[in-house]
């Protein structure tokens, strides 16, 4: 795992796997001249075979929570280095996956991170943390991590929508082969939205469930090589950040777990998602609103609801999303493929989105905008939309569900789909010989070559309303 962050004082904070002491002796050898004072170096393992015996209790007269030579351990020449080593263990870590391990954790990142010399934190491999709801400034997460298991476990007066929040982080680097282990069977099944379960039955769903990792204004941000799994609500959420690159994640979710979203950005700027597998009950990637500068490319998705932009101006709210780019991508077995979805009443603009290069393998709706999302029966027929323009889909190949048509443009009857352009599509059935045909409502764009199945149904022509406006007012945050 390496993560660089600095703290309000300027501290530069590093951290690195322990795949092997002798690639740990490489890095210092040629790193650790660049280390000064006001470094705080985190040396964190916890599945590459490093194995450490529980360090004898301090006495407490002269408590010592820092060794100069671990054994058995990496190579003692890593420890002639600069720097002082803080194991979890020594601060009374047990690594058993029940007992809490929050405050030893917190203690030795406190301890080691806020020294004016370098320091070394040591979480030692074949060891599974448990760790309750927590907020880490400037700090960082990686390894066997775990929740309490459930809602009947979860801390009364903690609140139930997160678990790990990293907040107002600026210039973090988190890698790992780590696993993290939401545990969110016993949520899933909470009453509140439902969700369909084996069988086509419909069984209700969370309520207040955590979010697993959650990053809160910050910026400057990468996180990549992780594991996440069986999160009880979303996977990663970021919001009100800048500059994140998230990249090769595995996330995994059972079909059936609802609102399970991989990775879902709000108000977030300057994103690249790349290189990752997801696997859920919910959207691959969501994209909320006030989010701009967004490239996803090589995500491997399904099952699962597709890739998402929205849903957007729930309760009459305003949405501006702009300059999304998918292209590259999988999506496989799959509710949807590319997504818009807007409630009615909203407004705002969602423009300048490219979808490239997909292969979609038995999806339902591999192209869809949906203007009439709505999660109940008792959602009523309002004037206002979201704005959808500038929209162009290319290169998009494979078979669809025939539960759906390949193509379903429903767009708003007051706010239409303008400028919308359509490439080298080809889908197929992925039963039987009959080709659906697409449907498109109030829908205005060109199909700029031959298609299969063809699309006629988009109109010509400039609508009355181009909301050309709405777009300009989004773009320079006139609202």
């Amino acid at each position: 795992m390496n993560l660089a962050t600095p703290s309000d004082q300027n501290q530069s904070i590093l951290l690195y796997d322990l795949f092997s002491s002798a690639r740990v002796e490489d890095f210092l050898k040629s790193s650790w001249t660049k280390l000064d004072q006001n470094t705080c170096t985190l040396f964190l393992t916890f599945h590459y075979h490093l194995l450490l015996p529980l360090p004898p209790a301090p006495q407490a007269a002269s408590p010592s929570y820092y060794t100069d030579s671990p054994s058995p351990g990496p190579s003692p020449d890593l420890f002639q280095s600069p720097a002082k080593v803080y194991n979890v263990l020594s601060f009374g870590a047990v690594g058993d996956g029940a007992t809490d391990d929050t405050q030893a954790f917190k203690m030795a990142w406190d301890i080691a991170c806020f020294q004016n010399e370098s320091a070394i934190l040591l979480a030692p491999d074949d060891y599974s943390f448990m760790i309750q709801p927590t907020v880490f400034h400037r700090t960082l997460i990686d390894g066997t991590i775990m929740p309490p298991d459930g809602p009947e476990s979860w801390p009364s007066k903690m609140s139930k929508r997160q678990w790990l929040v990293f907040y107002r982080i600026n210039g973090m680097s988190m890698q790992g082969g780590g696993v993290i282990d939401g545990r969110g069977e016993k949520w899933w099944n909470l009453p509140c939205k439902p969700h369909k379960g084996r069988n086509g039955a419909t069984l209700p769903g969370p309520c207040d469930s955590p979010v697993a990792m959650r990053f809160f204004m910050s910026s400057n941000l990468t996180v990549q090589g992780l594991e996440v799994k069986n999160s009880p609500q979303f996977h990663f959420r970021f919001d009100d950040c800048q500059n994140v690159t998230v990249q090769m994640l595995s996330i995994k979710s059972p079909p059936q777990s609802p609102n399970t979203d991989g990775i879902h950005i709000e108000n977030t700027n300057n994103v690249q998602i790349y290189d990752s597998v997801v696997s859920n009950g919910d959207d691959c990637v969501s994209i909320g609103a006030g989010c701009h500068n967004v490239d996803i490319k090589n995500i491997t998705c399904g099952p699962g609801h597709g890739i998402s932009i929205g849903s957007l101006g729930v309760g009459n709210s305003r949405a501006c999303v702009s300059n999304i780019t998918v292209k590259d991508s999988v999506i496989k077995h799959s509710d949807n493929g590319v997504r818009i979805k807007t409630w009615q009443g909203g407004y705002g603009s969602v423009s300048k989105i490219s979808f490239h290069n997909i292969q979609m393998e038995t999806v339902r709706n591999p192209i869809i905008i949906d203007q009439y999302y709505c999660q109940t029966k008792t959602c009523t027929n309002q004037t206002s939309a979201v704005h959808i323009s500038d929209i162009m889909y290319t290169s998009i190949k494979g078979t669809y569900d025939v539960r759906s048509p390949p193509l379903h443009l429903a767009c708003s009857d007051s706010v239409p789909c303008t400028n919308l352009k359509i490439a080298e599509i080809e889908l197929l059935p992925a039963r039987g010989q009959i080709v659906a045909n697409p449907f498109c409502w109030n829908a205005y764009g060109e199909m700029q070559n031959l298609t299969i199945p063809p699309i006629s149904c988009l109109l010509d022509g400039i609508p009355q309303y181009t909301g050309q406006n709405t777009i300009d007012q989004c773009q320079n945050n006139l609202y």
